[in-house]
């Protein structure tokens, strides 16, 4: 996978996943905000739809292909081991960054594998998957920013998916703001807020 690798001064590392269409450089300004210090691993979706980067494909809008979205997830998650052997970051301080599609992966690998993230920023997410078990994921913690009028993920997607990661035993902290499906400052900053806290 085409991904960006920065190494940092303390021992976590965050994971930034884009939006559709977006690319490895997209969420890099996030990530100095949140944490200047952490190493940081950026990657490409390597999904093409129409010549937009995604990490999964998807059916129609809202509508994701599970097998993809399984078979993508896990790709994902293997990259994850091979490139903490590769650069030598602690595997075990992994926080996902994501952004709408990126944000969907990051949640998908919360919903597949145990100890895989320290924790996660899921801005403007859906739920990835419905009916299936989740791992148990005490002592991890997420961040949800979501938007009131977000035309794409609805208010009750977000609501859906921190129930969700609850009952898997994760402390999920949901952030509202007025807003649509762009991704805020006000979002950033309490997205910063809250890992600064962790």
């Amino acid at each position: 996978m085409k991904h960006i690798f920065r190494e940092g001064q303390n021992e976590k590392t965050l994971l930034l996943l884009h939006g559709t269409g977006g690319n490895e450089e997209d969420l890099l300004p996030l990530a100095d905000m949140i944490d200047p210090e952490a190493n940081i691993l950026s990657v490409r979706g390597n999904v093409n739809e129409n010549g937009m980067n995604r990490f999964f494909r998807r059916v129609a809008e809202g509508v994701f292909d599970e097998e993809d979205l399984i078979k993508r997830t896990k790709e994902l998650n293997d990259f994850l081991d091979e490139k903490s052997q590769e650069y030598g970051f602690d595997r075990d301080q992994v926080y996902a960054v994501g952004y709408s599609n990126g944000a969907n992966i990051a949640g998908s690998l919360l919903y597949h594998y145990q100890d895989t993230l320290k924790g996660a920023m899921l801005f403007h997410p859906m739920v990835p998957r419905r009916g299936i078990h989740l791992p148990n994921h005490s002592n991890l913690n997420v961040f949800i920013g979501a938007g009131k009028n977000d035309p794409i993920c609805p208010a009750s997607e977000a609501e859906e998916l921190k129930t969700s990661l609850e009952k898997s035993g994760i402390s999920v902290d949901l952030h509202w703001t007025n807003m649509g499906h762009q991704l805020t400052r006000d979002e950033v900053e309490a997205a910063k807020d809250w890992y600064l806290n962790l």
